[in-house]
């Protein structure tokens, strides 16, 4: 597509990936009401999350196949009808398994587009232009997560928490009427023979790591469980299985030899990290806001409108400045961004005011507004155009496994603290036994005052989790403005020029000169 004609096809494809990321984020904030109603433990409530990352992981490996085997326009389509088929399902649930088992078949649709989307985003805007195209794609990545808070703070708080599912179904009804409208019909590849041992061995691989990652997380569990161990093991031999697999076969599910390029490795590398921040910021700020200073679910999300608006604003100008200077500068500033932000967050408490919640906040979707667009596109435009499909999804599924297991194991820090931090408040109150003065004074001051107290402890062992929480996080982004820095810079345009032989020179003259000996 010449000109600016990529635009709205570009803008239709936004559509269907905000939908599902914009899902994904506000599930996380019914959790609570969801477990009020059908009940079930904790363990059990958070599987409506892990049922979806799972699928996610099983599902995004099949894209490029599916992609060539079928076209990617038509396997879209299909994608968006079944994440709205799902979400009519979830709306109906009658119980906490079945809500489950009908978050598996949104999952099947949801895991889908925003692959596919990269894909054909690739295929139909100039080369030059792909980094204005991705920043307008990148809004309906970030923002899912940015407002899906607000969002669904406001329908389980004053409406029900099934409105977060139906409102998908007019939203793929739209998105469905522009791809078929707006969209050409991608031509499909090479019809290869689908790659069954490397599906069986990625899937167990990624089943496995997601769950222990679950497991692990669970107090319940803990990481050096027997179970947890085993999972862990079993994951890490599955995939490297499907490595040695994928390295003989000749029609690969997923070619990992596009590993053998430092800036497609380097970017998705830094890209799972970036979306490690991103996540961490958006699950965990909320829960704070609820859990460590009392408000409510529309409250919480409120409080995350303004750096929701940041996004918006950052995401369009990244994805220029990658047209124009390339993924090193914008990479390295936005992960120093998103490092001071969780610096700054290190130092929460209950006390904590919310204007500074709210700046951190929004120099952290600042720093991935930023960042996270020219990383992406530099990654994947260091590919050939016939392996964009493979490249978008090797990228996608990362993103996702390093999300998932990066909450997990920040979910286990903030576990460990607080726990650590409330032995040592037990172990700093008096002791009192019967008969002792302290027992009278408790008594007289009732037993709200009891619970007072431990609130405030809980509260404050929470934020001190936190805190540990967000300094790691800092930590590992400082490591990140490292690895950004070896992206290339300047324009792709000029890069690709500088590239090509000059006249009269180098293998440009070679070619020129005529063979004097034939």
């Amino acid at each position: 597509m010449a000109g600016g004609s990529w635009l709205p096809g570009v803008v239709v494809v936004v559509v269907g990936s905000f939908m599902a990321l914009l899902n994904s984020s506000s599930v996380n904030v019914a959790i609570s009401r969801i477990q009020g109603e059908f009940g079930g433990t904790a363990t059990q409530v958070q599987w409506i999350s892990t049922a979806y990352t799972l699928t996610l992981g099983i599902v995004v490996p099949t894209s490029s196949w599916l992609s060539e085997r079928f076209g990617a326009r038509r396997v879209y389509v299909v994608a968006l009808q079944i994440f709205a088929l799902g979400s009519v399902l979830c709306g109906l649930a009658s119980s906490l398994n079945t809500l489950i088992l009908f978050r598996v078949v949104q999952a099947l649709g949801g895991g889908l587009l925003p692959v596919l989307a990269q894909s054909m985003i690739y295929r139909m805007v100039p080369r030059d232009r792909i980094g204005s195209a991705m920043g307008v794609y990148g809004l309906g990545i970030i923002l899912g997560p940015a407002i899906g808070p607000t969002l669904g703070g406001w329908l389980v708080q004053d409406i029900s928490w099934r409105l977060i599912f139906y409102v998908n179904v007019p939203i793929a009804v739209l998105a469905t009427a522009g791809v078929l409208s707006l969209l050409p019909s991608f031509a499909g590849g090479p019809r290869r023979r689908f790659d069954i041992p490397g599906f069986v061995f990625i899937a167990s691989a990624l089943a496995c790591l997601l769950i222990a990652s679950s497991d692990g997380a669970d107090p319940s569990y803990g990481w050096t469980s027997y179970t947890v161990l085993m999972l862990g093991a079993g994951g890490v031999l599955c995939l490297a299985v499907f490595v040695v697999i994928e390295l003989s076969v000749e029609e690969p599910l997923l070619d990992i030899r596009i590993f053998g390029g430092w800036v497609f490795s380097n970017s998705v590398a830094l890209s799972a990290l970036l979306q490690v921040g991103l996540f961490a910021g958006s699950f965990y700020v909320p829960l704070f806001l609820q859990q460590g200073q009392g408000l409510n679910a529309l409250q919480a999300g409120l409080t995350l409108l303004v750096p929701a608006l940041v996004t918006t604003a950052i995401m369009p100008l990244s994805g220029r400045l990658y047209d124009l200077i390339g993924a090193r500068w914008p990479g390295a500033v936005g992960t120093l961004l998103v490092g001071v932000s969780a610096y700054m967050m290190h130092a929460l408490s209950p006390q904590t005011m919310r204007e500074p919640i709210i700046l951190a906040s929004c120099i952290r979707n600042a720093g991935v507004g930023l960042a996270l667009i020219p990383v992406t596109t530099a990654g994947i435009a260091s590919v050939s155009a016939a392996k964009v499909g493979q490249a978008s999804a090797i990228n996608n599924l990362v993103g996702r496994v390093a999300s998932a297991l990066g909450l997990a194991l920040l979910g286990s820090v903030l576990t460990g603290h607080q726990w650590q931090q409330l032995n040592d408040a037990g172990a700093m109150l008096p002791a009192v036994s019967p008969g002792f003065p302290q027992l009278n004074d408790i008594a007289a001051r009732g037993q709200g005052a009891i619970v007072g107290l431990y609130s405030a402890v809980q509260n404050q062992g929470f934020s001190g989790g936190l805190d540990d929480l967000f300094l790691l996080t800092a930590g590992l982004c400082a490591i990140g403005v490292l690895v950004a820095l070896l992206l290339p810079s300047g324009s792709p345009r000029g890069r690709a020029a500088a590239a090509r032989p000059q006249p009269g020179s180098g293998a440009d003259a070679r070619a020129a000169t005529p063979d004097v000996a034939a």
